[in-house]
């Protein structure tokens, strides 16, 4: 069996009742329980504060959608060079657009990638946010605005960004595998 990180960190023992639901609901639902929530089963205040963050950045309201916050972790894992994002976050990618071909063009180069121009503006700021976010100007803003953008979105846009900086240093620091599985997903 292929280690999940580099770190000797097993599970509690035994793991709570919460805690095996929300894992068997993963198995249910994506037919495995991905990596990264596997190997934060060490510490479980841990694994619920970063859950309920994902959950929220990425599944809860947000004038964003779905696919345009898995293109947002996209951009910023690869500028990060993040293998675990990479794969699993391009899989999505692959999977939402129905484009096995965005999902690797994401991965690669965006911007070689088939967008819109609304797509553009938001994956260019996020890679900047993601470089050098210090340098960010209102003009900047306002060109996601001129794009459609609300304030909200714009909010929402850098927390995406925020969230996907941490966990791509966190596992490519801890050398978090991918689970096999996003390899062949939406191909």
């Amino acid at each position: 069996m292929t280690r999940l990180t580099a770190l000797d960190l097993p599970p509690v023992d035994p793991m709570p009742e919460e805690t095996q639901r929300y894992l068997d609901i993963c198995q249910e639902k994506l037919g495995m329980v991905p990596n990264v929530i596997a190997a934060y089963t060490f510490d479980i205040a841990k694994l619920n504060a970063f859950t309920a963050m994902y959950n929220d950045l990425m599944l809860g309201q947000s004038g964003l959608t779905k696919l345009e916050r898995e293109m947002i972790a996209v951009v910023v894992s690869s500028v990060n060079r993040c293998w675990y994002c990479q794969v699993a976050h391009g899989a999505t990618v692959r999977q939402l657009s129905g484009d096995p071909a965005l999902g690797e063009a994401m991965v690669m180069n965006w911007r070689a990638a088939k967008l819109d121009d609304r797509q553009i503006a938001m994956l260019s700021f996020a890679e900047k946010v993601t470089k050098a976010s210090a340098e960010v100007v209102e003009d900047d803003r306002q060109f996601l605005r001129d794009h459609g953008f609300s304030d909200r979105d714009i909010f929402d846009i850098a927390a995406v960004v925020g969230f996907f900086s941490m966990s791509n240093r966190v596992a490519s620091a801890i050398g978090m595998q991918p689970n096999t599985e996003y390899h062949a997903m939406a191909r």
